[in-house]
């Protein structure tokens, strides 16, 4: 895939600040994506000024985009962007602006403004959902210590693992073009979901998640476990990774966890491939995949079964879950909100792609607010964890104070 090909990056780029603009200028909520290795952007739009919010049970639900915190809710509801207006379009392709349906081009615009800068007011402009709360978890002190009240817990025999994570607050340039940090964002990860939402008086999110939460497409289940990190280096960098026992130990804790939720419901008849070394932009992760086919196993509904058992996974979180997510509540000291929750199109052309909301910015106002966890064993060294963080804030954090030319 080539993104970067002057002839169509300016056509793309004014493709998608259309579609910002409709998207920001109308009120509602609305969701743009691209899948991973896909060439297929994907738009849609809730006209509501407050979006629906619904159950897991996704399959009787309309399409749309779900959204759900890494914390549980006490109805255990997800907000929901029911597509009222969906579009799709070919990055490989040549195409120009006839090709858009008209309820985009009808956007209002201000004749005055360009409609790059009339997307960065919207982007600033301060709301209920702009507002930021001082916390001491953007401090590598904290981060440190909260590091070793892991590693403790687990020597205790209290927890096997956690999932401890931090934010941290970067400004947003002057010259922020949302556009572009796209695209380059598309070019970048093809291996990643790559995504923006935007709920009224709720959040604005950017992201690029590696991680498929569940995946359900005809009679075909798919989930992953994701963990273990390192940088990618050198020439070929999946052929010269070395993990370490804490990095495989960590990974199979998930792997575990997975197939712990198919013994609780009684499923048995499951694909399981790997672990394999992938990389995810300039990170590498060892990954284990598993396939159900739900008609074979006369199980229709495992997609919504295995997402209420899945989150949050212990990659996100730790384990024991119970113990593990009481632990982060108790000393994490911020809201996760929407970072390791859940996200992704719903019903959409007979397909359902969720995925952890991993490697993602909260876009508040002027500042964005970045979010980054590490898997703590207690062979962990809180020194190391905090660097894993910082390449992960590195991801998204990057391609905003990216200068544009």
């Amino acid at each position: 895939m080539n993104y970067t090909e002057p002839s169509s990056l300016t056509t793309q780029s004014e493709f998608l600040d259309l579609l910002f603009l409709k998207g920001l200028n109308s009120g509602g909520s609305f969701a743009v994506w691209r899948k991973p290795k896909s060439q297929k952007l994907e738009f849609l739009l809730d006209d509501q000024a407050s979006p629906e919010r619904v159950s897991l049970s996704f399959e009787e639900l309309p399409g749309g985009f779900i959204v759900h915190p890494f914390a549980d809710q006490e109805d255990k509801k997800a907000f929901f962007i029911k597509s009222d207006h969906y579009f799709s379009f070919q990055l490989d392709q040549d195409f120009d602006q006839e090709d858009l349906p008209e309820w985009v081009k009808a956007s209002a615009t201000n004749p005055g403004k360009s409609v790059k800068a009339q997307i960065k007011n919207l982007i600033r402009q301060p709301s209920a959902s702009t507002k930021i709360k001082e916390t001491e978890s953007d401090r590598k002190a904290h981060f440190i210590r909260l590091v070793q009240q892991g590693i403790d817990a687990i020597e205790a025999g209290v927890l096997e693992k956690a999932v401890p994570a931090r934010t941290k607050k970067i400004s947003i340039p002057e010259d922020f073009d949302l556009g572009k940090t796209f695209l380059d964002m598309l070019e970048a990860y093809p291996n990643s979901f790559v995504n923006f939402f935007h709920i009224p008086q709720v959040g604005t999110w950017i992201g690029a998640s590696p991680e498929v939460l569940i995946e359900t497409k005809g009679d075909q289940f798919y989930t992953m476990a994701l963990a273990g990190t390192q940088p990618a280096s050198g020439e070929n960098p999946l052929k010269s990774a070395a993990w370490t026992q804490k990095e495989i130990e960590e990974q199979a804790l998930v792997c575990r966890y997975i197939v712990d939720c198919f013994k609780k419901i009684r499923l048995r008849e499951y694909e399981e491939h790997g672990p394999k070394t992938v990389m995810a932009g300039s990170l590498l992760h060892l990954r284990t995949d598993f396939r159900v086919d739900m008609k074979a196993t006369g199980f229709p509904q495992l997609g919504s079964v295995m997402l209420d058992l899945l989150h949050p996974t212990s990659a996100v979180c730790g384990m024991p879950r119970k113990e593990a997510h009481e632990f982060l509540q108790a000393n994490e000291d911020f809201d996760r909100s929407f970072f390791a929750g859940f996200i992704g199109p719903v019903n959409i052309q007979e397909e359902t792609s969720i995925y952890v909301n991993l490697r993602t910015a909260s876009l508040k106002g002027e500042h964005a607010i970045l979010y980054a966890g590490a898997g703590v064993t207690e062979d962990s060294d809180p020194e190391k964890e905090w660097e894993e963080t910082e390449l992960k804030c590195q991801i998204i954090g990057k391609f905003i104070q990216k200068p544009k030319a």
